[in-house]
């Protein structure tokens, strides 16, 4: 049978088995401990590095600490229990899978890495555990009774009474049963295909008479909806749990003796080797196929899952107990977003619709006369990015000045406008050059779709420099005007993605400055011909420029570091990870530099150690909107802040951004510009309601608001008060320009 399964997953590797061992997660906790407990400072002690995956898996807490939070919106706490499902799925798909690899191949971890690879793995998985029962239980005891109160429930097929049970099993007749396909498996039918993340029901049966039990498996389908309504009323049933209560349907005639519902997680970390490929696309396709076919890296199952049906899976899979998780909650969390999508007001957040900016004018205004009057600084999702980025190449595209757009997509969306654009751009003669990344992690299928309808429009297509991903958001419009031609750009911190966009925070710039148009002439040549440039006028670039240039921005405020006038950093990224950055910012710590860091998702770096970092606060900041943009302030001597450097751009401080990744990072010139920024990242270190403050051995402690005054506007959030913010600008722009 394993055999049979091995021919068709394209042959899986044979699995070494790990066993849990509690002293390999007691080992790495001393680890930690022990880094914080002494006062060490050098710079060669691998343990001044926290660990990557244990501190992606705390922001993920924080995500589930959202969802326990009493004073979240009730729906929007369901949303959460969601978004922390959807994570870790992420997470096991991208990174536990190499670990297991690097433990069954006898690899040690990086030099710089304190922990084996075994004793990471069993680190992971005593956090997972833990987090998941939390997760079960804050859905059991806390999020159902309260959503009860509303009248909202999620039920059991025993929580029907016996008409809404004929009537979902006439449903379930209709709408249902002729997707299903049970599966047997016996010597004449091999075990099926389990496809990733997945939810499965594994049938023991019995023929009437016979003590012979046989296997079959049943795939709950991906239809629409993953629960299924009570007619009249705001009361669900889990698809899987009525499948699971009319197996009688698909086994007319056997006797069911036990069900397991299952749901699996595939490896997304194929090894391979595109920068050789002769041709990228198609690399990239066949990668796909091998990613549908890896190996499992976790399988979920109830705590009470019937032993005799778990161990043929686990057979069949060739997975050990090492990668069994119980769920005592739902299988797919996914499936409550039916719930948190509930048009009950009350119970979400105040609504927000993105303001239209100002600064770009209304109605059929013409953009680039406003980019001419000077830079435009845009912050999503407080800003429409409709109105102005989507307006930007739309414009463009319709324009018979416009003689060229160049563009980087990195993650769009399904339905995206600049697509179309694009498109409409290269029909009307126009020449359009766009930069697709094939290589964007769970986008690649999508992408491949936009390339091929791009070039079959005539658009030039690039998929990137060999060697490196294209993570830069950047476009470029050349247009001829009547005292020649003129370039204008558009440099972001998040992704050309409409839908996104609402929901990311994100600073974009909109610019006619003719150096910052010349670098990102620059930048285009080289992502998509032969260039080799590494020199620019104002952009920070990656890989060619843009470490060198943070690590002497940081040694310079350790130079202008005195008594009386400490230099002074502040970053806000996504995460931080980048060693060589971080040992510069030790160095700068340990020369009396103050350094603020708002850091999102995970951070590597150890706040607070004394002779090492005593100088260096690290928060995060989780809530409404996903922190994304990236934010970096240097204080250059200077004493007012507003005259200090400060940049933007798509790059955290992670190796594969600085090292790896196509970057760019400009800086912000205007000194409006440049207020308006520092009151977002002041209103970020200032915050008590949504902000962690992290600890030294890489926990992180909640800041408390409580005792607060509510209208304090440290209390109420740093998003509801920077939409305060932005309306209270916007009404005040809009009254200035009636005058």
């Amino acid at each position: 049978m394993r055999s049979m399964l091995r021919a068709e997953s394209g042959g899986a590797l044979k699995r070494t088995r790990i066993q849990l061992d509690p002293a390999a997660s007691d080992a790495s906790a001393a680890t930690s401990s022990a880094a914080t407990s002494s006062a060490f400072t050098a710079l060669t002690d691998p343990a001044r590095f926290l660990n990557r995956d244990f501190e992606w898996l705390e922001f993920n807490r924080r995500v589930l600490d959202i969802a326990n939070d009493s004073e979240t919106p009730l729906l929007e706490r369901i949303r959460f229990l969601s978004i922390f499902s959807s994570n870790l799925d992420e997470f096991f798909m991208k990174r536990v899978g190499s670990l297991r690899d690097q433990i069954e191949q006898g690899r040690a971890g990086p030099v710089v890495e304190s922990l084996t690879p075994a004793q990471q793995f069993a680190g992971i998985r005593e956090r997972v555990v833990t987090m998941a029962k939390s997760q079960a239980n804050m859905l059991k005891n806390e999020l159902l009774p309260a959503l009860r109160e509303k009248q909202i429930d999620l039920l059991k097929w025993d929580g029907l009474n016996i008409d809404e049970q004929n009537e979902a099993r006439a449903w379930f007749r209709h709408n249902v049963f002729p997707i299903l396909t049970p599966l047997a498996v016996d010597p004449g039918h091999r075990f099926p295909f389990i496809s990733n993340m997945s939810v499965s029901l594994g049938v023991m049966l019995q023929r009437p008479g016979e003590s012979e039990q046989l296997f079959a498996r049943v795939k709950v389908p991906e239809i629409p909806s993953r629960l299924y309504c009570v007619p009249g009323t705001r009361r669900w049933i889990p698809l899987q749990d009525i499948i699971e209560h009319n197996l009688d349907e698909l086994f007319p005639g056997m006797e069911i003796l036990k069900v397991l519902p299952f749901r699996v997680t595939r490896n997304a970390e194929i090894d391979s080797d595109n920068d050789d490929a002769d041709d990228l696309l198609e690399a990239i396709q066949q990668q796909l196929r091998e990613r549908r076919f890896a190996r499992v890296v976790r399988m979920e199952i109830p705590s009470d899952a019937n032993p005799r049906i778990l161990k043929f899976l686990m057979d069949e899979l060739e997975i050990d107990e090492a990668d069994i998780y119980e769920a005592d909650g739902l299988l797919e969390y996914g499936a409550l977003n039916e719930i948190a999508d509930l048009d009950d007001a009350p119970l979400h957040f105040s609504p927000w619709t993105p303001l239209k900016p100002p600064q770009v004018g209304h109605g059929n205004y013409d953009i680039f006369a406003r980019i001419r009057k000077g830079d435009v600084l845009l912050h999503h999702p407080y800003e429409s990015f409709e109105a102005s980025i989507e307006h930007f190449i739309e414009q463009a595209a319709k324009d018979p000045k416009v003689l060229c757009i160049k563009q980087s997509l990195y993650r769009t969306s399904g339905d995206s406008p600049f697509i179309t654009s694009l498109i409409q751009a290269a029909e009307s003669g126009k020449q359009v050059a766009v930069l697709v990344e094939l290589r964007a992690r769970f986008d690649e299928a999508r992408n491949i779709r936009w390339a091929r309808k791009l070039e079959d429009a005539g658009v030039h297509v690039a998929y990137g420099v060999v060697g490196l991903k294209t993570h830069t958001k950047t476009a470029l419009v050349v247009r001829q005007e009547s005292d020649g031609i003129r370039c204008y750009g558009h440099i972001g911190t998040g992704n050309y993605n409409s839908k996104t966009a609402r929901l990311y925070e994100d600073i974009g710039l909109l610019t006619c400055d003719a150096q910052i148009t010349e670098d990102l002439t620059g930048l285009f040549n080289y992502m998509t011909g032969r260039s080799r440039q590494r020199d620019y006028l104002r952009l920070l670039i990656a890989p060619v420029a843009m470490k060198k240039r943070f690590v002497q921005l940081i040694e310079r405020e350790i130079e202008l570091t005195k008594p009386a006038m400490p230099g002074r950093i502040i970053a806000k990224m996504n995460q931080l990870e980048d060693r060589g950055i971080m040992d510069a910012l030790y160095r700068a710590s340990q020369a009396g530099v103050q350094i603020d860091l708002i850091v999102r998702g995970f951070c590597c770096l150890r706040p607070g150690v004394p002779g090492l970092s005593d100088n260096i606060r690290v928060r995060s900041v989780v809530g409404r909107f996903l922190e994304h943009s990236r934010i970096f302030w240097f204080q250059a001597g200077k004493k007012n802040p507003l005259d200090g450097e400060m940049f933007i751009g798509s790059a955290d401080w992670m190796y594969r951004n600085l090292q790896t990744r196509v970057e760019a990072a400009t800086p912000i010139l205007l000194l409006e510009h440049r207020a308006r920024l520092w009151d977002v990242i002041q209103t970020c270190l200032n915050d008590c309601r949504q902000s962690w403050q992290m600890r030294g051995d890489g926990t992180y402690e909640r800041i408390r608001w409580e005792q607060l005054d509510p209208t304090d506007p440290r209390a109420i959030g740093v998003h509801q008060h920077l939409i305060n913010v932005e309306t209270q600008r916007h009404q005040s722009l809009e009254h200035s320009s009636s005058l």
